[in-house]
């Protein structure tokens, strides 16, 4: 069962498509809103969430203060589940849920408010760092957004791209999460991605 762990919707319940995702466990969403909530980075915050799977990231984000929150996922039966979590727990005015594969949603035109909190939590096997380029295109990044990067504790840092400073990084068993920060270099041109 995956649920949501603090906040005003505390203990509620989130369906999870049933292939193709992996959840993260309560106990690391719980070791990672506290951080996020002792450096202020969750309220009012304006969160992407990529890869969302069942949207815990984004409606947890939204339960301890986020203003707003956009899941997105290239699966059809992720992008169901999603819009109907957001609207079992009562935060469908808050929720954008978009149904596109993430390289192409970053490599297109950016959103007319840039994110202050971003979740990226891929399948294990996907390279990340052409993600990571797209996402300091300018206008998806507020200067001081945190990143959030969970992968596999084999994979490695992965290479931050300039706009985006590596901060540190924590390991629950197999699952390693990697922390950055947008920088004001975010709004450095990076055509070569869309050749």
């Amino acid at each position: 069962m995956t649920r949501i762990v603090g906040g005003s919707a505390g203990g509620r319940r989130l369906a999870v498509p049933a292939t193709g995702t992996r959840p993260t466990s309560e106990r690391v969403r719980e070791a990672l809103f506290s951080r996020l909530d002792h450096r202020g980075a969750l309220d009012g915050a304006r969160v992407l969430d990529l890869y969302a799977g069942s949207g815990a990231l984004g409606l947890e984000a939204l339960s301890r203060g986020a203003a707003s929150a956009v899941l997105v996922d290239s699966s059809r039966t992720a992008v169901a589940v999603c819009t109907s979590n957001a609207r079992s727990i009562g935060f469908a005015d808050s929720v954008t849920v978009i149904s596109r594969k993430v390289e192409q949603l970053l490599a297109g035109r950016a959103p007319t408010r840039t994110s202050t909190l971003v979740f990226i939590d891929p399948p294990y096997d996907l390279g990340i760092e052409r993600v990571l380029r797209l996402l300091t295109r300018p206008g998806w990044l507020a200067e001081g957004a945190v990143v959030v990067l969970e992968q596999s504790s084999r994979a490695g840092e992965p290479t931050w791209p300039e706009g985006l400073q590596a901060e540190d990084s924590k390991v629950y068993g197999e699952t390693t999460l990697w922390f950055a920060t947008a920088v004001a270099a975010a709004s450095c041109d990076v055509r070569s991605d869309q050749e």
